[in-house]
């Protein structure tokens, strides 16, 4: 079955079963491989991407539920890495063995589309369920208020004539 979507901003056309979870069609049929399987449960948060701009598991999506979707993946976040949250990420230099950063980043950047400030608890309520092995959630913390303080940074440039976003 032909299943037209956008990812990362251009359409895109798969033909694969109705049924076949998006990761696996991110993953093996557009070699999209920044989006990682975990427990193919959607409990860990290693396969997240936005969807029409919401953080959402892929290992169990299938991919008919995005027809007609935006989907952004980790590649179509930034191509050059420049967005604010992959600046933090690597400045404060979160990821250890780095596995479930790319999920990590997608829920974060989800967040920061519709809260640019959280609080602690907000950002323990966003981040609940994304699961860290290496156990990185400090810096992971850090890195979101640090992504927060980038974005507030350029809006305040983009305002004042003196930036580009």
């Amino acid at each position: 079955m032909k299943i037209d979507f956008t990812l990362n901003g251009a359409a895109t056309t798969v033909d694969v079963t109705p049924d076949m979870p998006l990761l696996w069609v991110l993953r093996d049929v557009l070699d999209m491989k920044g989006t990682k399987f975990g427990c193919g449960a959607s409990l860990c948060g290693a396969c997240t991407v936005h969807v029409d701009g919401k953080a959402t598991r892929t290992c169990r999506l299938p991919v008919q539920d995005v027809k007609g979707a935006k989907v952004t993946t980790i590649e179509g976040l930034s191509a050059d890495g420049t967005h604010p949250v992959q600046i933090a990420w690597k400045e404060i230099d979160v990821p250890q063995c780095g596995y479930c950063q790319a999920g990590q980043m997608m829920t974060v950047s989800a967040l920061l589309e519709t809260n640019p400030s959280p609080s602690d608890g907000q950002i323990n309520s966003a981040m609940n369920r994304n699961l860290c092995r290496c156990a990185t959630y400090s810096r992971i913390r850090k890195a979101i208020h640090h992504s927060a303080e980038l974005i507030a940074g350029d809006e305040a440039a983009t305002a004042s004539g003196s930036g580009a976003k």
